[in-house]
């Protein structure tokens, strides 16, 4: 919108040419999304209070988080107006690529409050049945999926990293190869949320890796020379990111431990849908693996402990999944997990960021 209505004016006042400089706009996106939850934080955190928005916890879980309930949650709302707000704000509301992020943050949101409707105020003790909510965020995915494939410059060739002559083109297979990231990155997020600032600290890390992709696979020259996939028109992402990395910060104020706000699920799966949604746009969707490596390694931990459980017949890998609880249980102060965990999440970053040189 600031775009749009100042950027036009820069050939009368010289000044607002640095509307046109995309990483003018994503420092500002960031910064108006961090004062939106900064300013608007306490009050949400208030009005949660007053509706009783506590966190429930399971009585099967670690016993050190039982005095963690009646927290307020779905604070994810927070984040994603200011995202929202902040985008709209600082893009060019004519790039397709944008509006395709914002759909999937806003929708997988939806279904996200949904489930934190039904079980927190509806006390339905599961929220969605894990059936309507897959098949909801598949549908929701697919569609992303389809309105890419239908879009005349997307290219449909998969990039692997560290392999440049190697990129396979899944044609109509790319729909749903789109779906599987977007709805696997945003359960593998929803999964990490689990201990005060846990999720939105990976969260930020990936976002500002993502910024640089966004920006050097939208920016011609630079993405010949580095050798990577152009994709025209992705370089306005890099601002949506600079939106998710400034959000998430203010949020993480009210979240760090001990945490004054939850995000819940309508946090937790729009912002794991945003960043799957972007790696796909930036064409960088396997390299997400690496980025988002401890959100990997945290569904990894149910998926195998579930599965042993029930090969075994009762035996465990971790003595409690997600990952995080089973360092809890050994005696790790949470604190301390909280802190190495996104010391391992800067460090895969720094891994991804590398490859950008190594073809």
């Amino acid at each position: 919108m600031l775009y749009h209505l100042l950027y036009p004016l820069h050939t009368q006042i010289s000044a607002f040419n640095v509307f046109r400089y995309i990483t003018f706009r994503s420092i500002y996106a960031g910064l108006t999304a961090l004062l939106i939850c900064f300013f608007i934080g306490p009050w949400v955190i208030r009005k949660l209070q007053a509706l009783q928005i506590g966190q429930y916890i399971q009585q099967d879980g670690p016993q050190t988080h039982h005095d963690k309930a009646g927290t307020p949650t779905m604070g994810g709302t927070l984040v994603i107006s200011s995202v929202v707000i902040s985008t709209l704000l600082w893009t060019d509301l004519t790039n397709f690529y944008v509006w395709i992020t914002l759909l999937a943050t806003v929708g997988f949101s939806i279904i996200g409050f949904i489930d934190d409707y039904l079980m927190l105020i509806k006390k339905r003790n599961k929220g969605l049945t894990a059936r309507g909510k897959f098949a909801s965020q598949a549908l929701l995915a697919l569609l992303i999926g389809f309105l890419l494939y239908i879009f005349p410059n997307f290219d449909t060739h998969l990039t692997i990293p560290l392999l440049k002559n190697v990129s396979p083109d899944l044609g109509w297979g790319y729909i749903l190869f789109a779906a599987v990231v977007i709805v696997g990155t945003s359960n593998a997020v929803n999964l990490t949320d689990g201990l005060d600032g846990l999720a939105i600290g990976p969260m930020i890390i990936a976002a500002v890796t993502y910024m640089v992709f966004a920006y050097v696979t939208g920016h011609f020259k630079i993405a010949e020379y580095l050798q990577l996939s152009f994709v025209a028109g992705s370089g306005e992402i890099t601002i949506f990111c600079g939106a998710l990395a400034g959000a998430g910060l203010g949020f993480l104020w009210f979240n760090t431990y001990p945490a004054q706000v939850f995000m819940g699920d309508v946090g937790s799966l729009s912002l794991g849908a945003a960043l799957g949604s972007v790696a796909v746009i930036t064409k960088q969707e396997i390299l997400l693996v690496l980025v988002g490596g401890l959100f990997v390694l945290e569904a990894l931990s149910v998926i195998f402990q579930v599965g042993y459980f029930k090969m075994t017949k009762g035996r465990r890998i971790f003595r409690m999944a997600p990952l995080h609880h089973h360092f809890e249980l050994k005696g790790w102060p949470e604190p301390k997990v909280i802190v190495r965990f996104w010391i391992i999440s800067i460090m895969l970053a720094l891994i991804s960021l590398s490859t950008l040189k190594l073809r």
